[in-house]
């Protein structure tokens, strides 16, 4: 499936991309704080360009667990500049912004940003659907049951099939926004690792993920330095468990089996490493033909 991107279309099935996460935050899980100013964002996206990011993906608003909804207006003042200030730099560079909300995705679209990556699906804000499908750009939807604030509540929620019933989701989210105007060929799917999943649903989406790549969409796969991965290493590993920091390897194990299983996009925090993941990958892959 080829997205438009930008001035090129891309087919992220034949050959995998590399988002790379910038968080323009002040309380993000792994690098809150690092990249708040501006003039240290454009610095962190053009060091991830230089080392072979596909995209960037800016983030004005924590969606760790517990994290409390942030303003619109306070999302813009925190991604707009970056946006504007990275795009001077690098007109082909992908740019997407993660928020919920309709009215900061409009403003990051009009500073140059090309992919709206929207962790509630389209459920969060009901003008967020009439401006994908008027602004033409690609949509990552993401699986989400509960809020950022309460989704982890009790160690997370249960599930009968957790493959099953994020299938589900998607289909009905991409009939939702088929009845909108939105086309599946826009569509990228998120099955949301560490949103509203304990330990053993993430492994379990890690390891039949494959079945939603089935469903025929462009798969994004969130891993990099997510809690699941410290707490399984905990063992051998103590500080990994404190420590997103320290989960690269785990970050990278995660990026090779959603390789194999066919994901399309890894979104991550450490670039280089993963772009040269993918290469090998990559390369194994093709060697069979």
């Amino acid at each position: 499936m080829q997205l438009r991107v930008r001035k090129r279309l891309v087919d992220p099935s034949a050959t995998p991309l590399v988002m790379g996460i910038l968080n323009v935050t002040p309380d993000s899980f792994s690098d809150g704080g690092d990249y708040a100013k501006p003039a240290d964002a454009v610095a962190q996206a053009m060091e991830m360009i230089a080392e072979g990011a596909d995209m960037i993906d800016v983030g004005p608003e924590s969606t760790r667990p517990g994290s409390q909804p942030v303003p619109a207006a306070e999302q813009i003042a925190r991604s707009v500049p970056v946006i504007e200030a990275v795009r001077k730099r690098d007109d082909e560079i992908a740019i997407s912004i993660d928020t919920r909300s309709a009215a900061v995705a409009k403003a990051a679209l009009d500073a140059g940003a090309d992919i709206i990556n929207d962790t509630s699906a389209l459920r969060d804000d009901s003008a967020m659907v009439d401006l994908v499908a008027t602004s033409g750009v690609p949509l990552v939807m993401m699986h989400l049951r509960g809020t950022p604030a309460d989704m982890q509540k009790d160690g997370g929620p249960q599930y009968d099939d957790v493959i099953g019933e994020i299938g589900m989701f998607f289909e009905q989210r991409l009939r939702y926004a088929a009845d909108h105007g939105i086309d599946r060929s826009r569509i990228i799917i998120d099955p949301g690792l560490g949103f509203g999943k304990r330990v053993e649903h993430n492994l379990l989406i890690l390891r039949h993920l494959d079945k939603l790549v089935s469903l025929g969409q462009p798969v994004l796969l969130g891993a990099s330095r997510k809690s699941f991965i410290g707490q399984v290493l905990r063992d051998i590993s103590p500080a990994c468990k404190d420590d997103p920091r320290l989960r690269e390897a785990g970050s990278l194990a995660c990026a090779v089996i959603a390789l194999m299983a066919g994901a399309s996009i890894l979104r991550v925090h450490d670039v280089r490493s993963t772009v040269e993941t993918v290469r090998i990958c990559t390369a194994v892959q093709r060697s069979a033909h």
